[in-house]
């Protein structure tokens, strides 16, 4: 397969694309300029990813989310084009997985039109795997290797999968799987809160509180200044872990 020759500047355009998606977040009309945008430079599948999601993230963040603009419906639809189509997918999709919407999410994947199903990119397999592993469906986790396999270094594709193991607390090994899959390249510890975030999680599952709260301390630190959001989050990941580790195990003594 030819790939698209990448000109001089292509990140700056992309970044540019994304500012102008997020700039008017309560304009009804931004995803579908957003896909002429990704279409005029003939946007890859990890590249839409990048966009998508976080202009997903923004219009949610400001109060207008994706899922008020579009509907289940465009994202069955076959578009004009296939990057339309897969940027409305991405953009759809990746809102319903920062709501939680699980089962939704698996339901308007499986609902695509046969030929869109069997032809979907690495990111859109990525959310159908999130769906599933959210739910602790076993299935989710075979969907999750085969992605693994095609998604590289790909640091948001990881995210998604990271996220769905976090979020499937009945998963076998879950909480192992996930410590293996935030050591794979194209994460970074060191500068990453939500992946450290993630890892809290899996080691308070594990018993591991002390590792835990080591965890959610660095990625406190690593908050950009006023992100209550994820700061909240945090929080709620701290308490339960310092209760856990002060518990009094059976033997007496704590449970650390």
């Amino acid at each position: 397969m030819t790939l698209p020759v990448r000109r001089p500047g292509r990140a700056r355009a992309l970044l540019d694309t994304e500012a102008r998606a997020t700039s008017h977040p309560a304009e009804t009309s931004w995803p579908v300029r957003l896909a002429g945008d990704l279409r005029e430079l003939d946007a890859n599948w990890r590249e839409s990813a990048e966009v998508c999601a976080n202009a997903a993230w923004a219009a949610r963040s400001a109060g207008h989310s994706v899922l008020g603009l579009l509907s289940p419906e465009q994202v069955a639809a076959a578009g004009p084009d296939p990057v339309t189509s897969r940027t409305l997918r991405h953009l759809y999709l990746s809102a319903l997985r920062f709501d939680f919407r699980c089962p939704t999410l698996q339901a308007v994947i499986e609902q695509l039109p046969s030929t869109a199903l069997r032809s979907l990119d690495c990111y859109s397999r990525a959310l159908y795997a999130f769906a599933l592993l959210g739910q602790s469906r076993p299935e989710g986790l075979a969907l999750m290797d085969e992605v693994l396999a095609e998604a590289g270094e790909h640091t948001k594709t990881l995210h998604v999968l990271l996220h769905g193991l976090w979020l499937g607390q009945d998963l076998e090994q879950g909480a192992e799987r996930l410590l293996a899959l935030s050591s794979r390249p194209g994460f970074d510890t060191d500068r990453d809160p939500i992946l450290l975030f993630r890892v809290a999680g899996a080691l308070r599952r594990l018993g591991r509180y002390d590792e835990g709260l080591a965890a959610t301390d660095r990625a406190l630190d690593l908050l950009p200044p006023g992100d209550i959001t994820v700061h909240a989050d945090l929080v709620r990941e701290l308490s339960p872990i310092a209760a856990a580790r002060d518990l009094p195990s059976p033997e007496g003594g704590t449970a650390a």
